[in-house]
């Protein structure tokens, strides 16, 4: 018998070599080098069943020179007529995809879930992994309902019971949701095969092992041989599967680099633990793009997906929350739209000017980027006439989002000038460019993506950088677009004006 090689991974950046170090020679993370056994019973067989065919011949070419056994190759199979068909007559009927029940949710996978698709959903400890997809499994059975079908949800890191008692609090329990805790990977296989589900969801990954592999549970091995096993029963068996999977302590995910080859989709669940906000993103995704982006709600009930974010990024939740759009606002506030994949986020702006009774004066930034506020000060003074050298600035974004694109400038900066004079700007105005040394005010990319979402929102007035296309100024049914070249007249622009 031929001995096994043993190769040495690391289970952070998937480095392998056949020496062992404390330190990874690639990422230079300690202890994270384990011993890995690579498991092939399935080519053994191939290649086993290959030698059959061969008949006594193989049998005596195996006594070689010093009875040693030559080294088995894989034979070529006999290949049936058909198997290789030219692309011009295959068929581009579309697939049918299955809806999660979340709008957000198919945004991002690109219309639904692909039948016979494995997506891994990552994420830090906590952010509500689970809680989404077994709200979605809910949502897919309760449509499945009238076709006689059904949906598994695999958990090994819960009980029956306790995943019964979270599926009660978000309203997922439905009579053709199948509920099976294991952590032995071939009775998962075996559920899958045996009730053959709409959806199969398996919580997670780096819990379930195989008892044909060496490895502890969550190693590079075993996780290795989870994926490979759960993606050859989807696609033989034409069964979608969702698989969670756990994220290290720099927040990549955990297993080797592999596993998010494998996969055909990789979707990562963020947010601020601290806030309800949650974002959804596809890392990859061969049925769809990957710049899409889902916005969800946590809430005790469950996760709510949020079609107008408007309501968490913006106080008052819009332009028109307070019955007019052309009403005053809080003074040190203004909105801009940043850019998320394709999906344009209104963002507000709010800043807070002090005296200061320090010898520096403080700088904090919430959701803003510090060089950026301190550059933004400077050119205020300089182009802008208006002085806060001396004062202590506060400026934060409303529900931990971020205000760090580029794009943001004449945002912050309209909301430090505000601040700064006591004036506010009105509801339904929004301000989008960016900001030069020079106090000019610069394009920005897709602003009229930005502008339509602006439009959409109830916003009336936008006051935006001078446009690059000659001859075909800006227009957005619905919206006032004020295209200016300097800091002060953007400061006009917005009612704010300027010191003399």
């Amino acid at each position: 018998m031929a001995k096994n090689s043993v190769q040495y991974l690391c289970s952070e950046c998937g480095w392998s070599g056949g020496k062992w170090f404390g330190r990874c020679p690639e990422c230079g993370q300690w202890g994270t080098i384990d011993e890995f056994h690579e498991a092939r019973p399935a080519a053994r067989a191939r290649t086993g069943a290959a030698g059959m065919g061969m008949g006594a011949g193989a049998g005596a070419a195996g006594s070689g020179e010093g009875g040693r056994a030559p080294r088995a190759h894989t034979r070529a199979a006999a290949v049936a007529d058909g198997v290789a068909t030219p692309i011009t007559r295959i068929g581009t009927e579309s697939v049918t995809r299955i809806p999660t029940g979340f709008s957000e949710f198919d945004r991002v996978l690109g219309g639904g879930i692909v039948p016979g698709s494995v997506v891994l959903v990552a994420g830090e400890p906590g952010i509500g992994k689970s809680t989404l997809l077994l709200e979605t499994a809910g949502n897919v059975a309760r449509a499945a309902a009238a076709n006689g079908g059904t949906v598994l949800y695999v958990s090994g890191e819960e009980s029956q019971a306790q995943v019964r008692m979270r599926a009660q609090r978000i309203n997922a329990v439905e009579d053709n949701l199948l509920l099976a805790a294991t952590t032995d990977l071939a009775t998962v296989l075996g559920l899958i095969g045996q009730t053959m589900p709409a959806l199969a969801i398996v919580d997670s990954a780096q819990t379930i092992t195989s008892q044909d592999v060496d490895g502890i549970s969550g190693g590079s091995t075993q996780v290795r041989e989870v994926a490979s096993a759960l993606i050859d029963t989807a696609k033989t068996l034409d069964v979608p599967v969702l698989l969670v999977g756990h994220v290290t302590k720099d927040g990549s995910i955990a297993g080797p680099r592999t596993l998010e080859h494998l996969v055909d989709v990789v979707c990562q669940f963020e947010g601020d633990a601290e806030t309800a906000l949650r974002m959804l993103r596809a890392v990859k995704n061969r049925f769809g793009p990957t710049d899409e982006v889902g916005c969800f709600d946590m809430s005790g009930e469950g996760i709510e997906e949020v079609t107008d974010p408007s309501g968490l990024f913006l106080s008052g939740g819009g332009p028109g929350a307070d019955g007019e759009n052309g009403g005053a606002s809080a003074e040190g506030t203004c909105v801009t739209f940043t850019l998320d994949g394709h999906r344009s986020l209104p963002i507000e702006v709010q800043a807070l000017v002090t005296s200061s009774v320090l010898p520096t004066p403080r700088r904090a930034a919430n959701g803003v980027d510090a060089n950026r506020l301190a550059m933004l000060v400077a050119v205020i003074y300089r182009h802008g006439r208006i002085n806060m050298l001396a004062n202590d600035l506060y400026v934060s974004t409303i529900a931990g989002g971020l205000a760090k694109e580029p794009a943001c400038d004449l945002a912050v900066a309209a909301a430090l000038a505000s601040a700064t004079k006591g004036v506010a700007i009105r509801r339904g105005m929004c301000a989008i460019g960016e900001i030069s040394l020079t106090g000019q005010i610069r394009p920005v990319p897709r602003l009229e993506h930005r502008l339509a979402e602006a439009a959409r929102l109830g916003f009336t007035r936008a006051v935006v950088p001078v446009s690059r296309r000659r001859g075909r100024p800006l227009k957005v049914d619905g919206l006032q677009i004020v295209e200016v070249n300097s800091l002060r007249d953007a400061f006009g622009a917005l009612g704010i004006g300027a010191a003399d």
